[in-house]
């Protein structure tokens, strides 16, 4: 019995140790299969997916960024040198692909020990700037608000929270230089090399940020430009400016910029001939390919297009005649400007043109401010402001005569007052009898030109009685007035040109044959009395006479890329016997006997033409007459065509004892023909 037992109690722990073993069998192959698998999944990662997750690990992003060339130069018609770039120090930042604000804020402090902002950078720092600032310097402004507030509100709300909490008294401590430079360092572009501070860079500031760089991430020393003139602030309005790197590009053009790969801190020309010859005078930009792994290091830096430097302009001015024609016009003001009843006077305005050509030769407007006692430059104005201009225009008057029939070659007049029924009389500055054309034009005759526009719009003088015309029948004198370029744009090229104001009094439509009516621009003027020198041929203003490759092997002027050739724009629609007719009556009035400038020009040796003119006018409640004259020497040959405009010469009930338009003119032709 007891051995059965012993055999049983065997039998059992043989069996329990079996289960054992079979257990732990299993639990071994488990662990096997759980390693073999490990072992395949590493082996499918590391061989077969190696080479995905390697490149994920080294991948790269590529970024395209353009870097600006040398401007180009501007010269004269005799290439002397206008405008050209001033080197001056500058410092730099070229941020990375995702700059972390606390890193800008450290860059700055170390930056504002080594440099001094500009007071006008210190200006351009705005409040939200400063609360920014104070932020960053006071662990994001934690202590602005309660646990509370930060479960129930988003990130966007705290932050607009904290914002307000921010006093003035807080702001008070901030650095104002740390934020300046805070301030441009948060705006520059990534990767983009952006102008930290380019004005008054002293050699100090240069060399302590030299000596640093190594602890100053992405800050660098180079030599940046601003424009100069050799000819200081003459002509300088009309070259325009160039924005700065704190304007960078207009808002208004942002997107057309934008689209040809500009960047928004970039300087472009935003007026006059720096803008409208932004495109030749820019270049193109050096064209760089940058790859940056995660990290945001660059990794790779290549040149794509080495790029090209600005075109150089040749323009058209002369630039010793410039400055001698805003001499005279500046002498000339004062002077008559010293004359009694002369307070409403205190502006004129020069144009002077190439007839065959439309070359513009000198341009300028000229304002005295009686305060200051100071000359201001409005030459803009001379194509931007219009007004009635006299009887500068009645050869056009007598043109659209000749043209429409109503006016014959050697047609007699009786110039006596007009006596008009219901509007009154009007009459020439004194009565001459019976005059023909010639003398109409010599003696200005008003009357004559007032008959011309009234037949010319189917009407007849009756003395005495009601004037009767169709004044739809003014768009035919206007359509003729147009072919000189009055009353439309003369083809110069800017948008903000004027092309003056129709007079809509249909009473008063014959005052258009003595330009009392409709009003014209200085630029109009000028074409328009280029266009009878040049036989009839109405040429396109231009201020551009070449574009050359800029030159930077040390001589002046690279090769000619284009010439701009002269435009027609129209030729009159009038036969040459009538144009001939015209021009030989205005130089009877420098040289007739009862001609309105003889004591002006008859004994100038450069034998001019033109065509005085006065027109009523009103400033401030005043009236007023405008003093103009427009001509062209030598007569037979014509060189240059002038158009010399003074608004507001006099007060009304006076009468000017000599012309300062006239005397502005006849100066300005000696020093052309004397130079």
């Amino acid at each position: 019995m007891f051995l059965k037992q012993k055999m049983q109690k065997d039998d059992s722990k043989s069996h329990q140790e079996k289960q054992l073993a079979r257990r732990m069998n299993l639990i071994f192959f488990i662990i096997f299969v759980l390693f073999t698998v490990l072992i395949v999944r590493l082996g499918y990662v590391q061989i077969v997916q190696g080479e995905v997750y390697r490149s994920e690990v080294e991948r790269e992003e590529t970024t395209i960024i353009y870097n600006p060339v040398p401007r180009g130069k501007i010269y004269d018609r005799n290439h002397h040198l206008i405008v050209y770039n001033i080197p001056e120090n500058a410092i730099t930042f070229t941020p990375p692909k995702h700059p972390k604000s606390n890193e800008l804020f450290d860059l700055a402090k170390k930056l504002a020990q080594m440099i001094t902002m500009t007071e006008k950078d210190v200006q351009k720092v705005t409040t939200r700037d400063l609360k920014d600032m104070w932020l960053l310097q006071h662990q994001n402004g934690e202590e602005l608000i309660t646990e509370k507030e930060k479960k129930k509100l988003n990130d966007q709300e705290l932050y607009q929270v904290k914002l307000e909490r921010i006093s003035e008294k807080n702001l008070e401590e901030l650095d104002r230089n740390v934020a300046a430079i805070f301030r441009k360092l948060s705006v520059a572009v990534a990767l983009t090399p952006t102008i930290i501070k380019n004005e008054n860079v002293t050699d100090i500031e240069f060399a302590r940020i030299s000596e640093n760089l190594a602890s100053l991430p992405g800050v660098d020393v180079t030599t940046d430009w601003k424009r100069g003139s050799h000819y200081g602030d003459t002509f300088w309005n009309m070259i325009g400016e160039v924005t700065s790197t704190d304007e960078g590009l207009p808002a208004e053009m942002a997107e057309y910029y934008q689209a040809r790969d500009y960047k928004l801190n970039d300087r472009v020309g935003k007026s006059y001939l720096e803008e409208q010859y932004d495109d030749l005078l820019q270049g193109q930009k050096i064209k760089i390919r940058i790859a940056t792994n995660q990290e945001d290091d660059v990794v790779e830096r290549e040149v794509i297009s080495e790029g090209e430097p600005g075109k150089d302009l040749v323009l058209t001015i002369d630039m010793k005649l410039q400055a001698e024609v805003e001499k005279i016009m500046e002498e000339e003001l004062l002077t008559a400007i010293r004359k009694p009843h002369t307070e409403t006077l205190d502006t004129a305005f020069v144009v002077a043109m190439e007839p065959k050509t439309g070359n513009i030769l000198a341009m300028s407007g000229k304002v005295y401010d009686r305060k200051s006692k100071k000359f201001y430059d409005y030459t803009p104005g001379t194509f931007t402001y219009a007004f009635e201009q006299g009887s500068v225009v009645k050869g056009a008057t007598l043109l659209a005569g000749y043209q429409t029939g109503v006016r014959k070659i050697g047609e007699t007049e009786m110039d006596e007052v007009l006596h008009i029924k219901g509007s009154g009389t009007f009459s020439s500055s004194h009565v001459m009898n019976r005059i023909n054309d010639l003398r109409a034009i010599e003696s200005s005759s008003n009357v004559y030109m007032w008959l011309t526009a009234i037949e010319i719009m189917n009407g007849k003088y009756v003395r005495n009685g009601p004037l009767k015309y169709d004044p739809e029948k003014i768009e035919t004198i206007r359509y003729y007035f147009n072919q000189f370029g009055l009353g439309v744009p003369t083809g110069i090229g800017f948008e903000n040109e004027a092309i003056g104001v129709k007079g809509t009094n249909q009473s008063t439509y014959f005052q258009i044959a003595i330009g009392q009516l409709d009003t014209y621009t200085p630029m109009q003027i000028a074409q328009y009395i280029s266009t009878i020198a040049n036989d009839g041929y109405r040429m396109k203003p231009h201020l551009v006479k070449e574009i050359r490759e800029q030159n930077n092997n040390g001589e002046p002027l690279g090769n000619v890329i284009e010439r701009l050739d002269p435009v027609v724009l129209n030729r009159l629609d009038m036969k040459d016997e009538y144009i001939k007719r015209v021009q030989q009556g205005l130089w009877q009035v420098t040289h007739g006997s009862q001609g309105t400038a003889r004591r002006y020009f008859m004994n100038e040796p450069y034998n001019v033409a033109g065509k005085t003119g006065t027109a009523e006018s009103f400033k401030n409640g005043i009236k007023t007459w405008n003093q103009s004259f427009a001509g062209y020497a030598p007569f037979d040959d014509p060189q240059i065509a002038l158009a010399v405009i003074v608004p507001n010469a006099y007060i009304d009930g006076y009468s000017a004892p000599h012309s300062t338009a006239n005397m502005i003119s006849q100066r300005i032709f000696r020093t052309f023909f004397n130079k």
